[in-house]
């Protein structure tokens, strides 16, 4: 009885004054011994739940080797189910994953390893957890079908894909998976006709990866993406003048990308949408309401948002006839200083009676 006691106590100490040796406990596989615990407290326990746990992972793996995947598949799954509490439990969530996705049941793949993320975030296959579930997303998103039961095929899924890419963000923000993930939801956002969700996404990978590699090709992305909102100089610029700025900040960013022509090239065009919108509101007001000021105002502005272009050109061309009408235009005569105003007596109102 005391020789039991001191084993509890040791194993209490170790678990309290050894955390991360506990954390990083995990299973080594070698086909001629089966399942190995190496490292953390997990190694010291012998109980018959552990034992049982183990025969019941060798006896997974083994099936799985046999290629007898469906019997393997039952056996993690009952690992995970009885003994989730376990080392075992991860580990067996990880092999469930694989072979749901060599099923190409992607779905319940993806479930498995978010199970897995979830339950146990310091498990050991973090990383490899976090490139299948990338791996599955980029699938769908590239137009792979899930198989429901690992046999009938079902529908392309991007919306899916998108949801998958976002939950990589949410489960590794910190990993090089998350650029990848943004750049590719705000594909998949596009795809749907979900243009404000990509671009939320590619706002998202400017704002927090403004460092890495993919940043460049971002802000392309987005100033194509709100350039494709431009509907024209005769409705609202909110979108035109968007797409122009992160064409600038695209071409001070990074003037020697090789997207440089294509930004330049949007950019103009973006400008000449601006510019000639101007114009209209020029015409609209030399035309119709007759005001000279707002009709100069308005080409005036057309020149400096694109002053090396065509609309330039003809603005210059209205504005002399605007100028030439202003000048001609009666001017109010101001008093000289000091001297005074002529007061006027108003008329007395007649009143007639009838």
């Amino acid at each position: 009885m005391r020789r039991l006691t001191s084993i509890f106590l040791f194993v209490f100490l170790a678990a309290c004054l050894a955390p991360a040796t506990r954390l990083t406990a995990e299973l080594i596989w070698e086909p001629g011994t089966g399942w190995r615990v190496e490292g953390g407290v997990l190694t010291l326990l012998s109980s018959e739940d552990g034992r049982n746990a183990l025969d019941l992972m060798n006896k997974a793996r083994e099936a799985e080797e046999s290629g007898s995947r469906h019997s393997a598949l039952i056996k993690y799954q009952k690992v995970v189910k009885r003994y989730g509490s376990s080392v075992y439990a991860a580990e067996a969530l990880f092999r469930i994953g694989n072979i749901l996705q060599s099923r190409r049941q992607y779905y319940k793949a993806f479930d498995s390893y978010q199970n897995l993320l979830s339950h146990y975030p310091n498990n050991s296959n973090f990383n490899q957890v976090i490139a299948e579930q990338y791996r599955i997303a980029a699938g769908l998103l590239e137009g792979k079908r899930v198989y429901y039961w690992g046999l009938i095929p079902g529908f392309r899924n991007n919306e899916k894909a998108v949801q998958y890419m976002e939950q990589i963000v949410a489960n590794a923000p910190h990993s090089d998976y998350a650029p990848l993930a943004l750049m590719n939801a705000a594909r998949g956002y596009k795809s749907i006709r979900e243009t404000e969700g990509a671009i939320d996404a590619l706002d998202r990978m400017i704002n927090n990866y403004p460092q890495n590699v993919l940043a460049p090709d971002a802000y392309l992305k987005i100033a194509e993406t709100h350039a494709s909102l431009v509907e024209g100089p005769y409705y609202d610029q909110a979108s035109t003048k968007e797409a122009i700025t992160y064409y600038q900040d695209y071409l001070i960013l990074f003037p020697g990308d090789s997207g440089a022509a294509t930004a330049e090239k949007g950019l103009a065009k973006m400008k000449t949408v601006l510019a000639q919108s101007k114009i209209i509101l020029a015409d609209y007001n030399f035309k119709y309401r007759k005001n000279y000021q707002a009709a100069k105002i308005f080409y005036n502005e057309a020149i400096t948002i694109y002053p090396d272009s065509e609309v330039a050109t003809a603005a210059r061309t209205k504005l002399v006839k605007v100028e030439a009408l202003l000048a001609a235009m009666p001017k109010l005569v101001e008093p000289a200083p000091g001297s005074t105003i002529p007061s006027v007596t108003p008329k007395k109102k007649k009143f007639w009676l009838f």
